[in-house]
């Protein structure tokens, strides 16, 4: 057998390794996080949510970020809002339990839509988006679409502008071609994840320490699925393509009052890029002292008296 052969033979048995390894690490996440609420069809997918809370008690839409899942949500926050919001936690299309048929449907505009159905289909009416992160950026996709009604804005350290690469923690997820982001998810990527899952949480948390439950409790087992890793990368190709003519449509359209709550340590995304910046545009910015990316899970209390606050701007 001649070299070349031999080291193809081994990169092949390598993948078929990978490949098994992935199954089980993703069949393991699902038992540790399995399906939380209801599968609703979509336009380009379906929309995995729970919907908790008196149906006639004003509507808050609690919208993840990137690589995450509802439970990003669910682990601290939600349970502060007890029975005084109609609380409707979803999974954003391709992430968690959610679907979308293709990779062009993780652009916000495309996103926008499918939430928007979905919430048409719900019957809900002039909601309160609570959007973390990439969360943010979709949340002001869906003001800026016009297609349904927003009442108010309470994002939480949200990504709102053109950004000139990737936090490092993200750059894996830096893959153009569909079928790459097929093959490393289905083969490699569950592997590398599962070994640095502690590092990764250490620096989505920094400058706070990462909660030891957070990867069943908080849903970042999920990650271990070939569809987290293809969704997520689909989602940074996306929201790349798709924030330079977001933003520039901020100045004219932004109509919905609310507000940006960050960590005043965010190491993730600037707070004065994408929260101060904001003020421009009619909406209210704090900060945490001290706090970083994930003050929702970390800063749970702070967090539910800002969006109440926000809340009360509704229109």
């Amino acid at each position: 057998m001649s070299i070349f052969m031999s080291v193809v033979l081994v990169v092949v048995l390598a993948l078929a390794a990978c490949w098994l390894w992935t199954r089980k690490l993703a069949a393991d996440a699902e038992q540790a996080v399995p399906q939380a609420g209801e599968i609703l069809a979509v336009t380009g997918g379906a929309i995995h949510y729970t919907d908790a809370g008196p149906r006639d008690g004003q509507p808050l839409v609690l919208i993840h970020g990137l690589a995450g899942n509802m439970h990003n949500f669910t682990y601290a926050l939600v349970e502060q809002f007890s029975s005084e919001f109609r609380v409707i936690t979803i999974d954003r299309p391709g992430s968690g339990y959610s679907t979308r048929t293709d990779d062009a449907l993780a652009e916000l505009p495309a996103q926008a839509d499918m939430i928007s159905e979905f919430l048409a289909k719900l019957g809900v009416e002039k909601p309160v988006l609570v959007g973390h992160s990439l969360g943010g950026a979709l949340s002001l996709a869906m003001v800026l679409q016009h297609k349904q009604p927003i009442g108010a804005l309470a994002l939480l350290c949200p990504l709102t502008a053109v950004i000139p690469e990737p936090p490092a923690v993200f750059k894996p997820l830096v893959i153009r071609s569909a079928f790459m982001r097929r093959l490393i998810g289905h083969t490699v990527a569950a592997p590398v994840t599962k070994m640095t899952s502690a590092t990764v949480v250490a620096q989505v948390f920094a400058p706070e320490q990462g909660p030891d439950d957070f990867m069943v409790k908080g849903g970042g087992v999920l990650g271990l699925r070939p569809s987290s890793f293809i969704g997520a990368s689909a989602d940074l190709h996306g929201v790349t393509k798709s924030m330079p003519a977001q933003q520039a449509r901020y100045a004219a359209e932004i109509d919905v009052p609310g507000g940006i709550l960050f960590g005043a340590d965010d190491r993730l995304l600037s707070p004065d890029l994408h929260g101060a910046s904001m003020q421009a545009h009619g909406l209210v910015y704090e900060t945490l002292p001290g706090r970083g990316h994930m003050i929702l899970a970390t800063a749970p209390e702070e967090c539910a008296d800002f969006i109440r606050r926000m809340a009360r701007l509704a229109v």
